[in-house]
């Protein structure tokens, strides 16, 4: 809701920019202080109090109030920063889905190509040589790290995912130049994840951080696929983050298959004709 009103703020007129940035200022006020005073604070008439609400798509101060309040409040709101107390399942269906795409359009708008690049071409090369990519990510990261090794073994990949410390730092321990890492994580700040990287890196072994921008592990690697999105790591749990994950390495997957080529048809064709075996007609 926070992130809806800072991105509206630029399309208000100037008095509604007011209410908007007294908002921001500290919303948890915001919603318990009374029309006259939220008027008298951000100096605009209480009539444009109420515009303000209407015009980031709320029905009232009231609704607006009471969403803002839910959006700000412990509880539900770490399940999903969108959702609210007293939304309906249909509420909660269009939210999570809506706060889901919103982050994909996003995602979509400010990614870097050339960083997604150099990571694919750093991934290729290591396919090409027969060197080791690994994959480092803990907890719901682990969960990430995991679907992208199975991802990449399909393309021939000499490839594993590890989402235990130590075993991270073993591994890490024995890369060299020509082999990859990949390291995802929602925060960037695990200290795990970041001195497996350190040793990679050491070691001579390309490193790729997939993080959000301004963390430790972001600077940590050699290339940066950089995962921004509203989703606080500290006090939400990770949804949106993790679902944007899957997509970076779904998008990493397929461009280095493009570029593995023809010679990949084959195996992806054994392999589905291996498997429908293992399935009930």
């Amino acid at each position: 809701m926070l992130d809806r009103i800072k991105a509206s703020l630029p399309s208000l007129a100037p008095a509604e920019q007011r209410v908007g940035r007294l908002v921001l200022g500290d919303p948890r006020a915001f919603a318990n202080l009374p029309v006259s005073e939220l008027a008298e604070r951000a100096h605009v008439s209480k009539p444009t109090v109420v515009r303000f609400c209407r015009s980031i798509g709320y029905d009232g101060l009231s609704d607006f109030k009471l969403k803002l309040a839910g959006s700000v409040s412990e509880g539900v709101p770490f399940i999903h920063r969108s959702v609210d107390a007293d939304d309906k399942t249909s509420d909660v269906l269009v939210k999570v889905v809506d706060n889901t795409v919103a982050a994909f359009l996003k995602y979509r708008n400010d990614a870097s190509s050339f960083a997604i690049e150099k990571a694919v071409e750093a991934l290729a090369a290591t396919y090409k040589t027969g060197r080791r990519i690994e994959f480092y990510g803990v907890g719901n990261s682990g969960i990430v790290a995991q679907d992208a090794q199975h991802k990449f073994f399909r393309l021939g990949v000499n490839t594993i995912a590890y989402s235990d410390g130590h075993m991270q730092v073993m591994s890490a321990s024995m890369l060299g130049p020509g082999d990859c890492v990949v390291v995802i994580s929602n925060s960037g700040r695990t200290r795990d994840l970041m001195d497996a990287c350190d040793i990679a890196r050491k070691n001579g072994a390309t490193t790729i951080v997939l993080t959000a921008t301004g963390s430790p592990l972001a600077s940590a690697g050699h290339i940066h696929l950089a995962a921004d999105h509203p989703e606080g790591y500290d006090r939400y749990s990770p949804m949106v983050s993790r679902l944007l994950h899957l997509v970076i390495i779904d998008v990493l997957a397929t461009t280095v298959a493009l570029r593995i080529g023809p010679r990949l048809q084959p195996l992806l064709r054994e392999m589905k004709n291996n498997l429908r075996n293992k399935r009930y007609a």
